[in-house]
């Protein structure tokens, strides 16, 4: 039974990987997760210069999942290199590094930075929505997406994955326009914006007022957006958004992603991303596939 996916010429063990910004850089998950069991991790979202991130509260619980409005805390790509990345060379996993920045040259000088690091692929978040300053927009319009992407290219040694936006009105769109600059994959979906009022106090839950909601709840959203996008691009794309079992994975697979990303589960369960990957091959068992590829797009 093969559990291995190739995605811009760097082949996983197999499709689960963690989604930025859930999982850290593995360290805080080490105790209760072997990470040389999964396809890869992928660290939270790094900057060329430390950020502080959003004031709080920043966090609310909402049905179905949870509103983030952490603002891409982060202690910079410098930290990374010195902390991180030795860490993560111990295991037996790819190393993905997620990227974010409020100007092109933010986004370029970081990829500069980790051009000849132990780094397997870069995710470039231009999608966040807890930013105020500009980052949401190289995610919201097409001809931004296109730009930000083409530039990122020119400059990285690793293959490019762009990290699609779900707040937009035509998600195939933005594939599209990130497919014809040269994006390597992309992974979709981020965060949906949300908002949460506390009625007795007559005030936003966040400091923010809105924040990204993620868990559950966005599940069938990202189900469709992903199917939307494998239609409209033949580069592969990493499918995440409320993917709390290996059911909720397969579902993604079956829509068109190559791999999954567990995200908001990890803070429920941090034993999610192992059972997702085990969940994975029984159902394979089960069902008689034989190589999880056959998987991959099989629903049209």
């Amino acid at each position: 039974m093969n559990t291995k996916v190739t995605i811009a010429g760097v082949t996983f063990k197999n499709p689960v990987m963690t989604a930025s910004g859930t999982f850290g850089s593995g360290m805080e998950y080490g105790e209760f997760v072997d990470l040389n069991r999964l396809g890869a991790v992928v660290t939270k979202g790094v900057a060329n210069v430390p950020w502080p991130g959003n004031p709080t509260p920043r966090v609310a619980e909402v049905y179905g999942g949870m509103l983030n409005a952490i603002g891409l805390q982060n202690p910079g790509v410098d930290v990374l290199i010195e902390r991180d990345l030795p860490f993560l060379k111990q295991y037996d996993t790819k190393i993905i590094v997620n990227v974010c920045g409020k100007t092109v040259e933010d986004y370029l000088e970081t990829v500069e930075r980790l051009g000849d690091e132990p780094v397997d692929m870069l995710e470039i978040n231009v999608s966040c929505p807890n930013v105020k300053e500009g980052a949401i927009a190289f995610g919201q319009k097409a001809d931004a997406l296109y730009d930000i992407t083409s530039a990122v290219k020119k400059k990285a040694k690793q293959p490019v994955i762009m990290k699609l936006s779900p707040n937009v009105t035509d998600i195939a769109e933005m594939a599209k326009a990130a497919e014809a600059a040269g994006a390597d994959a992309l992974s979709m979906i981020n965060t949906i914006t949300g908002m949460k009022i506390d009625i007795y106090r007559r005030k936003f839950v966040l400091a923010n007022k809105t924040g990204g909601l993620s868990g559950p709840a966005v599940k069938p959203v990202a189900v469709r957006m992903v199917y939307q996008a494998a239609q409209a691009v033949k580069i592969p794309i990493i499918g995440m958004g409320g993917i709390a079992t290996a059911e909720d994975a397969v579902e993604f697979l079956l829509a068109g992603a190559t791999a999954v990303a567990v995200g908001a589960m990890n803070f429920v369960n941090p034993y999610a991303t192992i059972e997702v990957a085990e969940g994975i091959e029984d159902y394979m068992k089960r069902t008689g596939v034989e190589d999880v590829r056959e998987l991959i797009g099989a629903v049209r």
